[in-house]
């Protein structure tokens, strides 16, 4: 069973309303999608990355995978590495080569007929996961009813908002809309805050211990994830635990990052796919650290159930809301858990949908196959 061509399309799809974290504002999204094809079966994968992606999947990737056997995956992933040395693999690439490896795993797991948890071998039935989005956009209306709709409405008891608005320079705004979120979801639900980097050394050191009154237990990338000796810093200074590594584009990222956290970060979609995120959660475990996967719940969540030291997953809301409309087989997260391979379905569980949402690709690469891919 040869990989016999690799197809990429990619869609940019507007945000629902102004969007916003500490150190950037925007109103779309876009995801590169990749399906592997062989014995009449497909694999699906995507990144959510530039459109440039694409390319860079059919220029520089494809010609080392089709022709491969579907089943060794990994050294697809190796071959795809190798080959990029001269392009600069941390960032596009990066997310380049993780579709790709996310759609090569699904395809072989649906060649074997068994959901991806049960090929990768599971250690648990549950993965947590936790509501993400809280943009610094939001009016407190608007934060108030998306917290209730994950805590009440779908029984998720972790939640997270965006904080460090303006680089840092609105904190009492911050810190108010913390206090509004902690109002809101009442005492008992766990408040995380993601600060992308907005904040300088002492003051994220400041807001941490502000935090702390409320409750807050997460507090992500409180410095610049490239300023790890500031991570560590914070994370010796506050309470909150300090997370950071969702820009890992290669598995020396994690090495570098672990003794700085206190949970580390990655995600399947940059990090070089699911070969090198479990690779990443063992290098978490080295240290003596959990996981925690970095949004695109659906590409994570089997992979998820197969590490021992998995703290949960973000239910992260643009990317909750395109694989929803973009595929089939949604995952359920009503009580704070979802279940992959529950369905029995093979692979991931996720397929295409037959009718795609409204609007053209914003690039449609052409397939590549047989030998001329292979230069």
């Amino acid at each position: 069973m040869k990989v016999e061509r690799l197809e990429v399309t990619s869609y940019t799809v507007p945000t629902d309303s102004p969007e916003a974290d500490g150190t950037l504002a925007w109103d779309a999204t876009t995801v590169v999608v990749v399906e592997a094809h062989s014995a009449g079966t497909r694999g699906l994968g995507w990144t959510y990355a530039p459109a440039a992606a694409g390319p860079v999947v059919r220029d520089l990737l494809s010609g080392q995978v089709v022709g491969r056997s579907a089943l060794d995956v990994a050294g697809a992933n190796e071959a795809m590495s190798r080959a990029v040395r001269n392009a600069g693999r941390p960032g596009l690439v990066a997310c380049a080569i993780s579709a790709v490896d996310l759609a090569l795993w699904d395809l072989k797991a649906r060649l074997l007929g068994q959901p991806l948890v049960h090929l990768i071998g599971a250690v648990r039935e549950e993965v947590p996961v936790y509501g993400s989005g809280g943009f610094t956009t939001y009016h407190d209306t608007h934060l108030a009813t998306q917290l209730t709709g994950w805590v009440h409405g779908h029984g998720i008891q972790r939640v997270k908002i965006k904080i460090g608005e303006s680089w840092g320079r609105a904190v009492e705004r911050d810190l108010a809309r913390v206090r509004h979120a902690r109002e809101t979801i009442g005492p008992h639900a766990e408040l995380y805050v993601d600060a992308n980097g907005a904040y300088t050394r002492k003051e994220a050191v400041r807001v941490g211990r502000a935090l702390a009154e409320q409750g807050v237990g997460w507090f992500e990338e409180p410095v610049s994830s490239d300023d790890l000796e500031g991570l560590r810093v914070v994370r010796d200074q506050v309470v909150c635990d300090v997370a950071a590594g969702e820009y890992g584009y290669d598995l020396s990222y994690f090495g570098r990052m672990a003794p700085a956290v206190d949970c580390l970060q990655a995600d399947i979609t940059r990090c070089g796919g699911l070969t090198v995120w479990l690779r990443a959660a063992a290098v978490a475990e080295a240290h003596g650290l959990e996981l925690s996967g970095h949004c695109a719940p659906h590409a994570h969540a089997h992979a998820a159930a197969c590490v021992p030291n998995l703290r949960h997953l973000e239910w992260f809301h643009d990317h909750v809301r395109i694989e929803s409309e973009f595929f089939t087989g949604s995952l359920d997260p009503t009580g704070g858990v979802v279940r992959p391979g529950a369905s029995g379905e093979p692979g991931h569980g996720m397929t295409r949908a037959v009718t795609p949402p409204p609007g053209p690709p914003t690039a449609a690469d052409r397939p590549r196959s047989g030998p001329a891919a292979r230069r």
